[in-house]
Order: C-alpha cells, then sequence, then structure tokens
C-alpha cells in the first residue's frame, strides 16, 4: 500500500493482493521506522461503518471504508473511492483509495501485484 499526502488529500494505492484483502472485509497496514523510538503506521480496514473515514490518533491513520463498499470495488472494474469528511468548519480532508496500476514506462518501483494498466501499449507517462 502506498500512502499520499498533500495539503488536507490523503490517497491511498493498493496491489490486487491488498485489494482482495480488504474486498474480503479484512486490513492492510504498512509502518514507516523513522528510528527505535518513532513510526507512522497507516491503516486501511473494511468495517461495519456507514461511510469512508479517516482517523488520526497515537501516529497511526486509520481509514474505514464500509465492507459492502470495499467488497463492490474489489470485485468490479471500479477504480477508486473517495470521499471528503468535514473535519471543521470549512475545512474538510478528501480521502482517496485506489488500485495501483503498472507504471506505462517502469521507474525502478515494484510491480509485480499490481492491476495492469488500462492504457497499456496506447500511451506513454
Amino acid at each position: 500500500m502506498k500512502l499520499r499526502i498533500k495539503g488536507n488529500i490523503v490517497r491511498l494505492r493498493l496491489t490486487r493482493s491488498e485489494v482482495s484483502t480488504v474486498g474480503e472485509g479484512g486490513r492492510v497496514q504498512e509502518i514507516t521506522l523513522f528510528g527505535p523510538q518513532a513510526q507512522f503506521c497507516y491503516t486501511l480496514e473494511a468495517v461495519d461503518t456507514p461511510q469512508l473515514e479517516a482517523e488520526y490518533s497515537n501516529n497511526t491513520l486509520t481509514v474505514r471504508v464500509p465492507r459492502v463498499m470495499a467488497h463492490d470495488w474489489a470485485t468490479t472494474d471500479l477504480v477508486g473511492l473517495s470521499t471528503e469528511q468535514k473535519i471543521a468548519e470549512n475545512v474538510s480532508l478528501q480521502l482517496i483509495i485506489e488500485k495501483d496500476f503498472t507504471c506505462l514506462n517502469p521507474r525502478g518501483e515494484e510491480d509485480s501485484d499490481t492491476f495492469e494498466h488500462p492504457q497499456t501499449g496506447q500511451l506513454t507517462c
């Protein structure tokens, strides 16, 4: 799972196996170590919740997706899920969860478990 943050936009990109895990009602997690006593964790989990939502607590970003929504996303051609979560008056957090596609131009990243890019063989980035 890859995490990208820019301002109040949080984007998660998941591989095939991670999408399958979440689609079956599970959770995926990554941990970034900054030192012996410092780490940042981010998690995506399918739970019984009415909407896509995020929470940050104890150095952990937890994104929750409704089980039905996760299953539909995992078993269809739907590329991503998104929402805006209001966090204060006139302030919201945009959450985006996407299937991770193989890069059209290899960049040295691991692509073995990614989804085939819909424009493979047609265009280059």
